[in-house]
């Protein structure tokens, strides 16, 4: 037996079934009475619940919006993963040995990222806010141009590399492996094949939807002999990569100096000075090249830039004993080092031809594509960013990319100051309803049985742009705050209005 409420027509009923056949009608009477009762005090339950919640439901759509203020909690820095036993970095530590440079260093010491087997990394909380920041600049860049943005699978089909006679050519660089099937696949470390076939698969593609710019953001995996530096030499590594094709050779030429533009944006955004750099193609292949450099020491490519003019290569392009500019004919070139963290081709039809990527022309007639090839190094950036703008002992961001703009230091407890703790909480609220682009982007240092000067070396080891101390001054007749700009390393003393002023300008992505 068993009993069902079936709604209807905003009434309830019941149905009680019985088993006849195991069960006589007298036995079952007193059963179904009690069934009877039971389901009667559920459905009494049931209607002053419902009665209840109608009622709080009514209450709660009479209450106006502005009574309802949505409280803005803040993050909480004791809250963050970030853990302190992952940071361990001295002489006595497992790292010790492997850490070859000071991104490395700083990024592990911060919490950052972790190693997870040669060449490979967990990127923590704070890293991945950082790399999402990155690709918002990229994508609005790339799609200023027109990019369209894909996702293709890292698992590549051997055939395809055999077809573009890359197989072979790429050596152990690549990742191989076979399915349950023995057929060979890679792991791409680049896409030209298999972006080439999608494209060749569209046979009806007219010369007027060209050039087209797509583009994806996902990770790369490359077999290299001795992974190092951290996220600047890894074997799996996040990287844009974007694929061209277009009408003609002209037309190409114009593509790609349009996305070297784009490129140049980028990094002006970011605040990082890059020099574009005549490149050798490879095994990508083609009929030019450029690579993207930020200069910096620890770079492992070797320059040659002009004083004059703005000719500037990798050495591996130039005649070995040549000294004097080739453009204007008027300076010494001076040799320095780079991170390679972008990479230019115009590939011409080496790809299109392979894989009868093809267009109708003006003609009405099958033509095929031009094509180029544009890669950023995502996580790259990010290390070489790091490594180029802080000390040694403290990260410095692009402003951008900052995983959290501001970190607020309340007093330490029990200490003279620590009747500022409601101060704090006004301004961190005024904060959330003053400047909403900065909602998510405040961080409050809540561990407070530590000084404030300890929290404060902290916050400074961590990068975050803005530090806003809440000390003594806060508490004086018109309060003032300590704020440290950690880029610059000023410390000014603002009213509540000076801090949103200046915090009101902070650019935020």
């Amino acid at each position: 037996m068993f009993a069902r409420i079936i709604p209807q027509s905003n009434t309830l009923f019941f149905r009680v079934t019985t088993n006849l056949h195991t069960h006589s009608g007298s036995t079952m009477e007193p059963v179904v009475h009690q069934v009877r009762h039971k389901v009667f005090q559920g459905l009494h339950g049931i209607s002053l619940l419902s009665r209840r919640n109608h009622s709080v439901c009514a209450e709660r759509l009479h209450t106006p919006a502005s009574s309802q203020p949505r409280q803005i909690k803040p993050l909480l820095v004791s809250r963050l993963y970030q853990p302190s036993n992952l940071r361990d970095v001295g002489p006595d530590s497992r790292m010790q040995g492997e850490v070859t440079c000071k991104s490395q260093r700083l990024m592990q010491k911060a919490g950052l990222i972790y190693p997870s087997n040669p060449g490979c990394y967990y990127y923590l909380p704070a890293t991945v806010r950082a790399m999402e920041k990155l690709v918002r600049v990229i994508d609005q860049e790339m799609q200023q141009i027109g990019g369209q943005k894909i996702d293709m699978p890292s698992l590549c089909s051997a055939d395809l590399w055999r077809t573009s006679e890359r197989w072979d050519l790429m050596g152990k660089e690549l990742f191989r492996l076979k399915d349950r099937h023995d057929v060979d696949y890679c792991l791409g470390p680049t896409h030209e094949e298999a972006v080439t076939t999608l494209v060749a698969h569209q046979t009806t593609q007219s010369y007027r939807q060209l050039p087209l710019l797509l583009y994806q953001i996902t990770r790369k995996f490359r077999d290299e002999p001795k992974p190092r530096f951290g996220l600047l030499r890894g074997r799996e590594f996040y990287m844009k990569d974007m694929y061209s094709f277009d009408v003609s050779e002209d037309a190409a030429y114009e593509t790609y100096e349009s996305v070297c533009h784009a490129y140049t944006q980028v990094f002006a955004r970011l605040g990082l000075r890059c020099v574009q750099v005549q490149a050798d193609t490879g095994n990508i292949g083609g009929k030019l090249s450029h690579e993207f450099q930020l200069p910096a020491d620890i770079g492992e490519d070797r320059l040659l830039v002009c004083g004059s003019c703005s000719f500037s290569a990798n050495v591996e392009t130039m005649v070995s004993d040549r000294t004097e500019c080739p453009r204007c004919k008027k300076n010494t070139l001076i040799e320095s080092k780079g991170i390679e963290v972008g990479h230019t081709f115009y590939l011409g039809k080496k790809y299109s031809n392979a894989f009868n990527a093809t267009f109708i022309n003006a003609q009405n007639k099958a033509s095929v594509a031009e094509m180029g090839c544009y890669g950023l190094g995502v996580t790259r950036i990010l290390a070489a960013a790091i490594e180029v703008m802080s000390t040694d002992e403290c990260i410095r961001w692009p402003g951008l990319l900052a995983p959290y703009q501001v970190c607020v230091l309340p007093p330490k407890k029990g200490s003279k100051a620590d009747e500022a703790t409601a101060v704090t909480e006004e301004l961190l609220h005024t904060l959330g309803e003053t400047l909403p682009h900065l909602r998510g982007e405040v961080v409050l240092d809540d561990r407070t049985q530590m000084t404030i000067g300890k929290r404060q070396k902290d916050a400074s080891r961590q990068g975050y742009p803005y530090v806003i101390v809440v000390g003594q001054g806060a508490l004086d007749h018109n309060p003032k705050f300590e704020v440290i700009c950690q880029q610059t390393d000023e410390t000014m003393f603002l009213s509540k209005e000076e801090v949103l002023q200046l915090l009101g300008k902070l650019e935020t992505i």
